[in-house]
């Protein structure tokens, strides 16, 4: 079996043996956290768990230590989480949700790959490509696999808490995944404050789509990726957006593109403007 590391195709999950992949449906609604957990018990891939982005791959508990509205798990929740689900190292894991990743399937492939494991993808297309593949769907809940210890580390390499990192420019050339108007600071739905860290490129995370909800062809993505950082390598490109959920879409996008290395700021906007005294630039 190829193990996939960025991207799986409807047909290539389907033919998966059972017992060899975790399924991981993150389906999720900013504006209702209960909605992802009705979807899920309304009908899902067959033998997929759920991930909470509220509960399993964000600690909301840690907001007020200014790290975004989306915090990262601790390590020992995040062991605790796969524990659960009974991965197991080796074990390709395919999440999904339906924007294409663009939600929480895309926050769980990059905490996967922050702890070490990169035979984790995301479903091109989520959950309508596979309604769309006429493929089955189930409702019961998942049978519980046989848990595991689970004991990995996230590489500090990968991710940027850092404010005052990110404040004296060093730490390399951020890449903001919001919308453009929330970016220029036109509106803000969510946060204090609109705008964007200063020095800042924008690259909305719904341009890495094409118009049927997949992921353009890595040649494309990398000539838009280009237009926009210029000549900065991969390595040096750091991406935010409003708590660190989004941006994961584009750090996706470079990986399936050849792009590799880029980290992400895992506090973002929200993280950012939690200190008023932080320089907002708007336009």
């Amino acid at each position: 079996m190829t193990l996939k590391t960025t991207l799986i195709e409807p047909a290539e999950l389907a033919a998966l043996p059972a017992d060899a992949v975790l399924i991981v449906d993150c389906r999720c609604d900013l504006g209702d956290p209960a909605k992802g957990g009705r979807d899920y018990r309304e009908g899902h891939v067959p033998g997929a768990v759920y991930a909470s982005l509220d509960r399993d791959l964000s600690d909301l508990s840690r907001q007020a230590e200014g790290l975004g509205r989306h915090p990262l798990p601790l390590e020992a929740a995040f062991n605790a989480l796969l524990s659960r689900w009974g991965w197991r190292p080796g074990m390709q894991v395919v999440s999904y949700d339906t924007a294409g990743g663009a939600l929480a399937a895309a926050r769980l492939w990059w905490l996967l790959r922050l702890a070490g494991v990169r035979e984790a993808a995301v479903l091109d297309g989520g959950y309508a490509a596979w309604l769309a593949a006429d493929l089955p769907t189930e409702s019961a809940e998942a049978a519980p696999r046989p848990a595991s210890k689970v004991s990995l580390r996230y590489g500090a390499e990968q991710v940027l808490l850092d404010h005052a990192a990110v404040a004296d420019g060093g730490s390399g050339q951020l890449l903001d995944a919001r919308a453009a108007p929330r970016y220029r600071g036109d509106v803000e739905p969510l946060d204090r404050v609109g705008g964007h860290v200063p020095g800042a490129l924008n690259r909305p995370f719904a341009d890495n789509l094409g118009s049927d909800g997949r992921f353009k062809p890595a040649a494309q993505l990398r000539e838009e990726f280009a237009a926009v950082l210029g000549d900065t390598v991969p390595s040096n490109v750091v991406h935010m957006c409003g708590s660190g959920v989004t941006a994961c879409h584009n750090l996706l996008a470079m990986e399936h593109a050849g792009l590799h290395g880029s980290r992400l700021y895992a506090p973002s906007w929200s993280g950012w403007v939690s200190d008023p005294t932080r320089p907002v630039a708007k336009g």
